[in-house]
């Protein structure tokens, strides 16, 4: 009973450092979940995988929501990508318990090694796309997009190019979703600012929505196959929206680049923590 109960505790105490990360952060800092239930109860990738995805999508659904309410998500192409990811999530899952835990690990930490980097160079980027838009060079890109918003109607004028872009960008976020337990946010988010003329705000909102959709239909197929751990799924879904709100207090109090890159830095250590690890793991078992 005091380990069950020593169990919860850890769960919820991890799962609010996660809430935590996503309020000061964004949705990026959701990558971190399986890492810290890797290392902070020593799961193996594919347990951890279906825990941080339910907290992923209570998170997510929360935000999709409030954004929903403003106006701001574009509902068709959230409903076309989260269909695509809901199909292809089940995919993910099945490769996921069906590799060794070691090379699972060593793929999470390079996508987390990828995230990080991206996000720590996100602010000089943001800065040259801005320097880009005054020398009027996004007007001359425009029209090679595959998703534009018709400036009569405010929404998107679809086409096949934009269905096939969306769909694909879906399908990729909903196998990485069941495969690592990550929203897909770090994937669905560049590839709406490549493929679509969407405003920032609205790319975050409709990306926050089919994160939800498609995390919990990574869920629901966890649940189903009987892989989800709830002992520790539902405290560690509690914590981390707890840590969100309270996050979401000293949020708008600090400097987000500041916060971006320090983030940034501290999900680079996991990654190379994690690589370790399973280099480690797969020279143990004379893997390499």
């Amino acid at each position: 009973m005091a380990h069950m109960d020593m169990v919860t505790l850890v769960s919820a105490a991890l799962g609010s450092v996660v809430g935590l990360i996503l309020a000061l952060t964004g949705a990026g800092g959701a990558i971190v979940a399986v890492p810290l239930l890797v290392f902070g109860l020593g799961l193996e990738v594919a347990q951890a995988a279906p825990i941080g995805l339910f907290a992923v999508a209570l998170a997510a659904g929360i935000g999709a929501l409030l954004a929903l309410r403003e106006g701001k998500v574009r509902y068709k192409a959230a409903a076309l990508m989260a269909v695509s990811g809901a199909i292809i999530s089940p995919a993910g899952l099945w490769v996921a318990h069906r590799v060794p835990d070691a090379p699972l690990m060593l793929i999470f930490a390079l996508v987390l090694a990828r995230v990080a980097w991206r996000m720590f160079h996100q602010q000089r980027a943001r800065t040259d796309d801005d320097a880009l838009d005054l020398q009027g060079g996004a007007d001359l890109c425009a029209s090679d997009l595959p998703c534009r918003l018709n400036a009569d109607r405010g929404k998107l004028d679809w086409t096949a190019p934009c269905a096939r872009a969306l769909a694909l960008s879906g399908a990729m976020a909903g196998f990485l979703s069941g495969l690592l337990g990550v929203g897909g946010g770090f994937v669905i988010v560049p590839a709406l600012k490549r493929a679509s003329d969407i405003p920032m705000q609205g790319i975050v909102a409709t990306s926050l929505a089919v994160i939800a959709l498609v995390s919990t239909a990574g869920v629901a197929a966890s649940a189903a196959s009987g892989h989800m751990l709830w002992l520790n799924a539902v405290p560690f879904a509690a914590g981390a929206l707890v840590g969100m709100l309270i996050g979401r207090v000293f949020a708008r109090h600090v400097s987000g680049a500041r916060l971006q890159q320090s983030f940034a830095v501290f999900a680079g250590c996991v990654a190379v923590g994690m690589a370790v690890k399973a280099v480690h793991a797969m020279m143990a078992a004379g893997v390499v």
